[in-house]
């Protein structure tokens, strides 16, 4: 199982207020939302472990 750790991520209030409906709309939290949307960058960069 991955450890996972936290860290303070600053954003503009704009960017926010979008991940946090677009979380909402897929019925994610905001943190798992962002989680899941650096996953997927890191998988099309060829960045991401198997």
């Amino acid at each position: 199982m991955s450890k996972k750790k936290a860290f303070a991520l600053r954003l503009d209030e704009e960017t926010l207020k979008a991940i946090e409906k677009w979380a909402a709309d897929e019925f994610r939290s905001t943190n798992g939302q962002l989680e899941w949307i650096i996953r997927e960058a890191l998988k099309k960069a060829g960045r991401l472990q198997k």
